[in-house]
């Protein structure tokens, strides 16, 4: 199962968030920005290849709702309402990410 978590950059919020669920579960775990100058820019590929996507902000769901068809079902595109106020690896981030995210993933993976 391909995980992909989104913000604008790529530089921050799913970085971090790749490198703390990368080992998750056996996951295949991936980020990507919305813009087009992040290192690695959101793309159809991306998108279509994701079973469940973490928006890091509402904007960034509604961009991959409105801009590409081949998307996970709108239940698999989940908003963690993270703003763009955290370095890459603050801690502060982490736990917000731990606490918005992980649950889902152990749904997603079955495990408790």
């Amino acid at each position: 199962m391909r995980v992909l978590f989104v913000c604008t950059a790529n530089k921050l919020r799913s970085p971090t968030a790749e490198d703390l669920f990368k080992d998750f579960g056996g996951l295949d775990v991936l980020s990507a920005g919305t813009d087009a100058q992040a290192p690695r820019p959101l793309t159809k590929e991306l998108v279509a290849s994701a079973d469940l996507i973490f928006a890091m902000e509402t904007h960034h769901r509604e961009r991959i709702s409105k801009k590409y068809k081949q998307r996970p079902t709108d239940n698999r595109i989940i908003t963690l309402h993270i703003p763009d106020e955290y370095e890459r690896g603050d801690p502060e981030l982490i736990e917000l990410l731990k606490a918005r995210a992980e649950p889902r993933l152990h749904d997603l993976c079955g495990t408790d």
